[in-house]
């Protein structure tokens, strides 16, 4: 992946991007059921800022040895199913405003708080410690994957670049998470994922020859590994029966397995 000043860019202008389209919105916009269950547009941007805000307390513990994320954690471990829903309702319920104002300063936080996280320090997370660059991918890919939600919600189509990398890239490296969290025996052998990139690009992952493969847009493959669309609505190919599984069940969140979406949903 791009190093660490790179991933921060791209994670500013797609935090920017994202605040671009709702800026400016009729109040009663914010209140509009986004594709995400019982989730408003003012949910998506409150669940962003409180992550953000998480991020950069756990990014900081990393740089000064401090404990206040894992005491966040142990203090919301009796609503280990509910906390973050919790914490994304109470966000959307503060006036636009101020909400607005809260994730600008979640996001600049967590870039200085991330470009002092010595080299050879990981950031704690809610699955395995991560390094700075790694936590900028993540959070990266969940500003998009939540941007997308809203976007669906306007109406609007995104122009994708090609921030899209991190986001494939964290999908292709979760592939065994995402059988882990359901349960099931991860595939022994790697698979090779071709995606064209929006630039024209090819971005590729595994070895040439592997025998299970997964092909396609970059867009498509982001919409599949973040369950923003159904497998059957993207234009991804696959050779071997492990591949094609995977589609079924890849998921670049932590967290437990999602309900993706309907198929035609957004047709």
């Amino acid at each position: 992946m791009a190093d660490l000043n790179a991933l921060l860019r791209d994670l500013d202008a797609e935090g920017a991007e994202l605040e671009g389209l709702v800026t400016g919105l009729p109040p009663g916009d914010w209140a509009r059921q986004t594709p995400a269950a019982g989730w408003t547009i003012a949910h998506q941007i409150g669940h962003l800022a409180w992550t953000d805000e998480v991020a950069t307390l756990a990014a900081t513990d990393a740089r000064t040895g401090g404990t206040a994320f894992t005491d966040l954690l142990t203090e919301a471990a009796p609503r280990v199913d509910t906390f973050v829903d919790e914490a994304a309702t109470e966000a959307a319920g503060t006036p636009v405003p101020e909400l607005l104002n809260r994730w600008r300063r979640a996001r600049t936080a967590l870039t200085e708080a991330l470009r002092t996280v010595p080299g050879d320090a990981k950031v704690p997370w809610f699955g395995p410690p991560m390094r700075p660059g790694s936590m900028a991918t993540a959070r990266l890919m969940e500003t998009w994957a939540h941007g997308q939600d809203v976007a669906d919600t306007l109406g609007v189509r995104r122009e994708p670049t090609d921030r899209l990398r991190a986001v494939a890239h964290i999908g292709v490296r979760t592939r065994d998470f995402a059988y882990s969290v359901r349960g099931l025996p991860a595939p022994t052998d790697e698979f090779r994922v071709e995606l064209t990139a929006p630039s024209g690009a090819v971005w590729s992952w595994g070895p040439e020859g592997a025998a299970q493969r997964v092909t396609g847009p970059a867009l498509d493959f982001c919409l599949l590994v973040t369950q923003r669309r159904h497998p059957d609505d993207l234009a991804l190919r696959t050779t071997g029966p492990e591949a094609a599984e995977w589609l079924t069940l890849a998921q670049a969140f932590a967290g437990p397995p999602g309900s993706g979406r309907k198929p035609g949903s957004f047709a």
